[in-house]
């Protein structure tokens, strides 16, 4: 089992293109990631505190509209930034296929959706449904290169994940704040970090460690108008253990931190990612030896993803020839319209319409709907989960009108199966391409077979 170009895009990368050559190496791979981000200058997506309408501006017109004397000029204020909510959350969609559709860097994309389901949140309410996308931008992508523990630190102090987990209403139970009004504990952010995002569930702690951990966290909140915020009143005083660990009696936010980057220095905590890795990418019962080398440098080096990833793509499991996984609903689009060749200026020409209608609601009838994960666990992995009536006859469906819509000129379906799937697509893929009674079905079926559905 050694490095292939064809399992590279399809596997680790974000699929085959006519235009852009598959990788020629593991080096070739890793000096891409190590490099420019070359996608994130060309397709720019907005970080925290650059998304427009703010919070602010959709807060303050709510609460206008409830007071205003004239109600209508109040109304259609609110209802105008609502809609420029909805552009935004549209245009920020696109923008991340683009990336996808255009990179030279297939490795980072995927990195930044696996980090960023790892890290899951959906948004609340109505006001925060376009600042999902920014916190990945802001909290998630800068560290796929980096150390895990900066990326913990990112993601449990962003303020998306302080409300999606209700750290705003938590307080130490003997802190000044709680003493004062009658408020308590909220153990949700202190349980999925353990759980979800170090340890694991399986992982080496209890009841009592989640709670201590949730009295460590409880100065950290938020504004909506001002973002985070860490309000010493709100802590709860004295020292806390986790994991057998004391962790000191001030309540600083500097604490917190030191805390966090001890979970992710924990052993457990480079278990679980080396496992959840090597599900992710090669197979959901991984070679044993793949999980170890991964577990043994993220412990090594404690937690450098650069090299975390290198081992993945050094290793020789990493290559096996068996496309054991389903691709997503989520990347079977991005990866057809990869092969598809289509460009930026396409994806960006979309309306809002026209996305609710061939990229929206076909990924929710798949089973994926953008953004809205099911739980803070995020995505399933196991292919029953995506493989069923319902989310296969939407990919058919997809598969044999979309494409049309997004290129007016479709290739030729016996070329096209090779850009799909590679040199050698399999007899039965070529059949079904070459006998296709024209091009739109001959598409159609080389997207909807199964050797396009798994990586």
């Amino acid at each position: 089992m050694s490095f292939d170009p064809t399992l590279a895009a399809i596997r680790f990368g974000t699929g085959l293109s006519p235009d852009i050559e598959a990788p020629i190496s593991v080096a070739d791979m890793l000096a891409a990631l190590r490099g420019p981000d070359h996608a994130a200058l060309t397709h720019p997506i907005p970080r925290d505190g650059e998304v427009t309408p703010p919070l602010t501006e959709i807060r303050e017109l709510n609460r206008a509209r409830r007071e205003a004397d004239d109600q209508v000029a109040a109304e259609e204020a609110y209802q105008n930034a609502r809609r420029a909510m909805q552009e935004t959350h549209a245009r920020m969609f696109r923008t991340t296929l683009a990336r996808d559709v255009t990179t030279r860097d297939g490795l980072r994309e995927r990195l930044v959706r696996f980090w960023a389901d790892h890290f899951t949140l959906r948004a609340r309410n109505g006001f925060t449904q376009h600042l999902v996308t920014p916190f990945v931008e802001t909290a998630i992508r800068p560290h796929v290169t980096g150390r895990f523990a900066d990326m913990l630190v990112a993601v449990t102090t962003h303020p998306m994940m302080i409300v999606y987990l209700d750290q705003t209403r938590s307080m130490g139970p003997n802190s000044t704040a709680a003493l004062r009004q009658n408020r308590g504990l909220n153990e949700n952010l202190a349980r999925e970090v353990l759980e979800l995002h170090t340890v694991g569930v399986d992982g080496p702690y209890d009841q009592t460690d989640v709670r201590e951990l949730a009295e460590l966290l409880a100065g950290i909140t938020m504004h909506p108008d001002r973002g985070f915020r860490y309000r010493a009143d709100y802590a709860e005083p004295g020292p806390e253990t986790v994991l057998g660990q004391t962790y000191g009696d001030g309540a600083e936010l500097a604490v917190i931190e030191d805390a966090l980057r001890g979970i992710a220095a924990h052993p457990a905590t480079a278990r679980h990612i080396a496992h959840k890795l090597a599900v992710h990418f090669v197979s959901d019962l991984p070679d044993t030896g793949l999980v170890d080398a991964l577990a043994e440098t993220f412990q090594a080096t404690g937690g450098d993803l650069d090299l975390v990833t290198e081992v993945l793509l050094l290793h020789p499991a990493a290559w096996a020839p068996r496309r054991a996984k389903v691709k997503p609903p989520l990347d079977f689009i991005s990866t057809s319209f990869r092969a598809l060749s289509l460009t930026a200026p396409q994806l960006a020409g979309m309306t809002i319409q026209q996305t609710r209608r061939f990229l929206f609601n076909p990924l929710r009838t798949m089973g994926q709907p953008w953004e809205t994960p099911p739980g803070p666990d995020g995505w399933p992995e196991a292919p029953q989960n995506w493989v069923t009536p319902q989310g296969m006859a939407a990919r058919i469906e997809w598969a044999l009108t979309v494409p049309l819509v997004m290129q007016e000129v479709l290739p030729d379906p016996r070329d096209f199966v090779k850009t799909a799937l590679g040199h050698d697509p399999g007899d039965v893929a070529q059949f079904a391409a070459a006998a296709a009674e024209d091009r739109v079905v001959g598409i159609g079926v080389t997207l909807a077979s199964a050797a396009f559905q798994r990586r």
